[in-house]
């Protein structure tokens, strides 16, 4: 089938399944503008609690698509690829946790979406990249924090706080793969260039970088800024939206290696495949879900 008719289907299908498509704003570039919302994990999480529809095509990796499950337990929640996962979400599972709190007893447990359901069961409150710092800060005075996974991400938020954190160890493979060198390179080959980077950059690429912001942040930045030429240092697919949003500016990857393969495994096919099977429905065990939910709650709670 043709892009047109992969579309065509596509809409009839959503209707007749009262059906959402949401995306994250790393997906390609063609998935993003078939999707009903695009948007970072933070407002795709609200956008799932807000929607009426009756099945949720969740265009993203797999926490994502279970974090909507937990907020929405009474809509079928599926994905076009569910082996589309994230390697930085595994890198800590409920065991590893439990260790790190026998190390750390009473410590106020902050846990970065990018996590699975279990993870964030054992967790006290949830954040994404968007909210981390306000979290943070409002974080008990009396206890001690541990940020999981992303060791980027929270030293980010307890550099900015002025606050002691345990930093676990995990991180993104993809925005790990942006490195000084790739900053210095791109300030000489575009010198009037201002530079953006995600916070799960490695903490030398940020301190190199105009701005530091999530997804949301990065794009607001790109809109905002006087400048006419913007060094993007994220996930290579929030490119086309941000190039789409500002037709009068120049916007250049800060590396072409900077693409997650989890991210681009949704397609037009895979997404009308799911939509007339309905197989696989990603759900979450209700013990789980009440408790992952709680930390979810609160974290959509923070203004």
């Amino acid at each position: 089938m043709s892009q047109d008719e992969l579309l065509e289907r596509l809409g009839k299908l959503k209707k007749k399944r009262n059906a959402v498509i949401l995306a994250h704003n790393y997906q390609r570039g063609e998935v993003q503008d078939a999707a009903d919302i695009c948007g970072d994990s933070l407002e795709l999480a609200r956008k799932a609690a807000e929607t009426d529809a009756d099945v949720i095509l969740f265009c993203g990796v797999h926490f994502m698509a279970e974090t909507a499950a937990i907020s929405c337990p009474e809509k079928t929640v599926i994905m076009p690829d569910p082996n589309a996962g994230c390697p930085m979400a595994n890198m800590i599972t409920p065991r590893e946790l439990r260790k790190v709190l026998e190390e750390h007893p009473g410590a106020y447990v902050i846990t970065y979406v990018n996590s699975t359901a279990a993870t964030k069961a054992l967790s006290d409150i949830c954040c994404t990249s968007s909210n981390a710092v306000k979290i943070l800060k409002q974080a008990p005075a009396d206890r001690e924090v541990v940020f999981i996974p992303d060791q980027s991400l929270g030293d980010y938020a307890a550099r900015i706080v002025g606050r002691e954190v345990v930093l676990y160890r995990g991180y993104c493979p993809t925005h790990h793969r942006m490195l000084p060198e790739d900053v210095h390179r791109t300030r000489r080959e575009h010198p009037d260039a201002k530079i953006t980077v995600h916070p799960e950059c490695i903490r030398e690429v940020r301190e190199l970088a105009d701005h530091v912001g999530s997804t949301s942040q990065i794009l607001k930045f790109c809109g905002e800024t006087d400048a006419g030429e913007v060094v993007v240092g994220s996930e290579i697919g929030i490119l086309h939206r941000i190039r789409k949003e500002n037709p009068g500016k120049t916007f250049y990857p800060l590396s072409q290696l900077a693409d997650c393969p989890n991210m681009k495994l949704t397609t037009l096919e895979k997404m009308v495949w799911a939509l007339e099977d309905m197989g696989g429905a990603i759900t979450v065990p209700p013990d789980v879900a009440e408790k992952a939910k709680q930390a979810i709650e609160r974290m959509l709670a923070v203004k």
